[in-house]
């Protein structure tokens, strides 16, 4: 692969990786890049979300409902936690994210979904809340979101 296919594919993935995992979440991970961890940013951007998140055969719908399984199986709570957004953003609603970890448990064990259900539920809250204060009755009353909807959230998905 030439370095200027290599480079439209970075673009490519930094372009999808925002998308899905929102424009806060990626600057500050482009922020924080250094001499270090320069070639893991390139990666991720290149491979990961360039070729792995653009390839056929699959929506981002479905990338997000197969990546939550399997960050659930490995235990990458953290992961979860990232990957959750990235669901809600590519359209799964409270309800399959949550049905998504029931089975988890079945294969992976119960202790791996009780996990992602505990990483999920503060990401779903604020994700709801955030949404609440971008519609326009919230903006015209100056709510930052409604924190009554954002705990049921969290309690009705396993807190």
């Amino acid at each position: 692969m030439s370095n200027d296919s290599r480079k439209a594919l970075r673009e490519l993935g930094l372009k999808t990786r925002t998308e899905v995992l929102g424009a806060q979440y990626v600057e500050a991970a482009m922020n924080n890049r250094t001499d270090f961890n320069s070639g893991l940013q390139d990666l991720l951007n290149e491979y990961c979300w360039g070729a792995g998140w653009n390839g056929p055969g699959l929506s981002r719908r479905e990338r997000s409902m197969i990546n939550l399984a399997m960050l659930t199986a490995l235990g990458r709570t953290h992961e979860v936690a990232t990957h959750v957004r990235g669901a809600k953003n590519n359209g799964l609603s409270n309800e399959e994210i949550a049905a998504i970890f029931l089975q988890t448990a079945i294969y992976c064990g119960v202790p791996a979904a009780v996990d992602s259900f505990r990483a999920a539920g503060p990401v779903l809250a604020n994700w709801e809340a955030e949404q609440a204060a971008a519609t326009p009755a919230a903006r015209k009353a100056g709510k930052k979101g409604d924190k009554k909807a954002g705990k049921k959230a969290g309690k009705k998905d396993g807190k």
